[in-house]
């Protein structure tokens, strides 16, 4: 994972994999990111190679807490395979709520 925070965003890139054995860790450094309702919090998935169910639930529960927090959230670059996963899980509609209801 790697973090860019400019005066607008909080940006976090996904890289290698996101899976049960990475969700703690990630869940932690994430956090404060997902809480700072102050900027925008995207999500720069062009280097993530892998997601299983636990990865998928770690974003699911970002858009529901960014939701909740009334807070700008956006996921981008999704490569192709995840997004035939998104979709296949039912996730994609979410991603595209949350983006459109927030900014």
């Amino acid at each position: 994972m790697e973090k860019q925070i400019t005066d607008d965003d909080n940006i976090i890139s996904l890289i290698g994999e996101l899976d049960l054995s990475k969700a703690s860790e990630f869940n932690t450094n994430v956090d404060p990111f997902v809480q700072d309702v102050g900027r925008k919090l995207i999500l720069n998935l062009k280097e993530l190679t892998y997601i299983d169910s636990t990865g998928i639930g770690v974003i699911l529960t970002i858009i529901k807490t960014r939701h909740a927090l009334k807070a700008p959230f956006a996921v981008e670059n999704i490569p192709p395979k995840v997004q035939k996963l998104f979709d296949l899980t039912g996730l994609t509609p979410f991603l595209s709520a949350v983006a459109n209801t927030v900014n």
